[in-house]
């Protein structure tokens, strides 16, 4: 750093050294970086000068902490508790883990060294968004320290895989940006996996996602994919690497719009000089910073995590469908350990339409597949054979079960909903309690409703018709709380029956507006409208607004109880004007 740096630096505050370093206007995307500075206050540069501590190993990552990289929040997608500030709120994941010494590399190779002579991108350190970024690792020096214990396991896979494709090594280092190396990393956005994959983009690049298994988070599946779509979005901006790293960050449509706008402008239309979204223009400097550091690490005062650049994991078949703990006690690791390295598998088996694989540590995978060559098979997974009663439907057969109703029907046979008492079905289930079941998808939502967020906990049953921005209005809460409290994301579908956790503080109010409202017609001055639904209404946010009931509204227009809104379609509002909001 030069004397002149040095010196504004020791003059200005923490904060504004930083945007001086980035060469920009103050922009609010770095707050959780200026409160650890306040709080560091005249002990920051002294706390930037400091040796980094040393991480555990990745088998003693703490996997509670989530990532902040894209709008990470804990959800019943992560694997716990804590959350983590948007990401516009932190440039990176603030992630725990254990601290403790590293073991020794021995000669099985220097990971970060073989990485480094394929680092391909040209040098942009000198670019002040890069510097703003390096400047923040120099201030938390144990931060990719922490990422790459817990991505240690994947690092070997994903470098195989970039080689193989002949792309730039630094694409290695996305995951540490996307998600901090969080298997079940989870985002507002509903993006998922250490690749921060959304649902449809999930599907169109192969990752199927149902109840047993969400190719978002499978590692090796997902890193293709991955590696798919920058290999795409590279071929479509001409060999543009910041370009195509932008469009995975932003989508295609977004850059090519910027780049557009720069064209009718006469502008320059290379990343550096595009308007793009806020966290779009952050994302590739992300990046581009760890890549920098890891190239020169001695010079930026940073130690990294010392990794063999030896595989680490290897794909197993397992020859069907297998239950996990099963599965983990014939290759001798512990069953979070096998989650942690397979973490597209929702529940407590494999899925039985596959994929039909684990990836399993080198060391174990020998004793995995010569022990399940001899495991007979209807001792992959347990079945119990469940006599119909009375009274009962598939419905409450698979909640009986933890299944699903379309579970017992393919097992089954079955081509509807029709069964007869004294008849038998035969059911899937886990050989061990669930709850030994640590990171199944079920226990971590179930863990994160545990979690107390204030005095009081609500639970409300969705109810046909309501919206999550409906309930947490009703309840004087926001809608990104709510969401976070019951493991969504604020643009989950609600489903009826549904249970959601409230929390509420000694100080809030107490009381929640009602959700149906049954006040008659109002009165002063009546007047009739036509209103145009438009997306994202529902029959209580059309009533809160022009202050009428929901019942109202169904009858004035005959919508059955069942019925529902289309946008677009017009509605017959009696309503007072003197009452309703603008």
């Amino acid at each position: 750093m030069s004397d002149v740096l040095r010196g504004q630096r020791d003059t200005l505050s923490p904060a504004a050294w930083l945007d001086k370093l980035a060469g920009m206007r103050p922009y609010k995307t770095l707050p959780a970086v200026r409160l650890a500075m306040a709080l560091a206050g005249s002990l920051l540069i002294a706390g930037c000068q400091s040796a980094p501590a040393r991480p555990a190993t990745a088998s003693t990552v703490d996997t509670t902490a989530q990532p902040a990289g894209t709008h990470v929040v804990a959800t019943a997608d992560s694997a716990a508790a804590p959350t983590a500030p948007h990401e516009a709120e932190q440039p990176f994941a603030a992630a725990e883990v254990a601290a403790t010494e590293p073991e020794p590399l021995e000669d099985e190779g220097d990971f970060w060294e073989a990485l480094r002579e394929e680092l391909a991108l040209p040098d942009y350190s000198d670019q002040p968004r890069v510097q703003a970024f390096i400047a923040w690792h120099q201030c938390n020096p144990d931060f990719l320290q922490r990422v790459t214990a817990r991505g240690e396991p994947y690092l070997h896979l994903i470098k195989e895989e970039v080689e193989a494709r002949g792309m730039p090594a630094e694409l290695v280092l996305l995951p540490i940006v996307e998600s901090a190396f969080v298997p079940f990393a989870y985002s507002h956005g509903r993006a998922s996996g250490i690749w921060q994959f959304i649902p449809a983009t999930g599907r169109h690049f192969g990752l199927r996602q149902d109840w047993w298994y969400d190719g978002r988070r499978d590692i090796l599946a997902s890193t293709r994919a991955a590696l798919d779509y920058l290999d795409r979005l590279h071929r479509q901006f001409d060999g543009d690497w910041l370009l195509a790293l932008a469009a995975y960050n932003t989508g295609a449509g977004n850059v090519r719009k910027a780049i557009r706008r720069n064209l009718k402008l006469g502008k320059p239309t290379d990343f550096w000089h595009l308007d793009l979204p806020k966290e779009t223009r952050f994302y590739v400097p992300k990046l581009l910073a760890v890549a920098e550091i890891v190239r020169n690490p001695d010079l930026y005062g940073i130690e990294l995590w010392p990794v063999a650049d030896q595989p680490y994991l290897v794909k197993v078949d397992t020859g069907g469908q297998i239950d996990l703990a099963l599965a983990a006690d014939l290759a001798g690791i512990s069953l979070e350990d096998l989650y942690q390295l397979n973490p597209g598998f929702n529940r407590w088996a494999t899925s039985p339409r596959g994929p039909h694989y684990l990836l399993l540590p080198i060391e174990n995978a020998t004793r995995f597949s010569e022990r399940i060559q001899q495991l007979p098979a209807e001792e992959r997974v347990t079945w119990v054979r469940h006599r119909i009663r009375s009274g009962e439907t598939l419905s409450h057969i698979a909640k009986c079960y933890h299944t699903t109703v379309a579970i017992l029907r393919e097992v089954n046979n079955l081509h509807g909903s029709t069964i007869r008492a004294g008849h038998h079905l035969l059911v899937p289930t886990s050989s061990r309690p669930l709850d030994r079941y640590t990171l199944s998808e079920q226990q971590r939502r179930q863990r994160l409703l545990s979690k107390a967020h204030g005095d009081r906990r609500i639970e409300y049953r969705v109810r046909r018709g309501d919206t999550l921005w409906d309930i947490a209005r009703a309840h004087h809460v926001s809608v990104n709380r709510l969401a976070k409290w019951n493991g969504m994301a604020p643009g989950d579908p609600l489903k009826p029956g549904r249970t959601l956790v409230i929390w509420k503080s000694a100080h809030s109010a107490t009381t929640a507006a009602p959700l149906r409202v049954s006040a008659a017609l109002p009165v002063g001055k009546p007047r009739t409208i036509r209103y145009t639904v438009r997306k994202g209404d529902s029959l209580y946010r059309i009533a809160s607004r022009f202050r009428v009931s929901v019942a109202d509204i169904r009858r004035w227009n005959r919508i059955r109880e069942d019925g529902l809104l289309r946008p677009g379609q017009r509605l017959t509002l009696h309503i007072d004007i003197t009452r309703t909001d603008s």
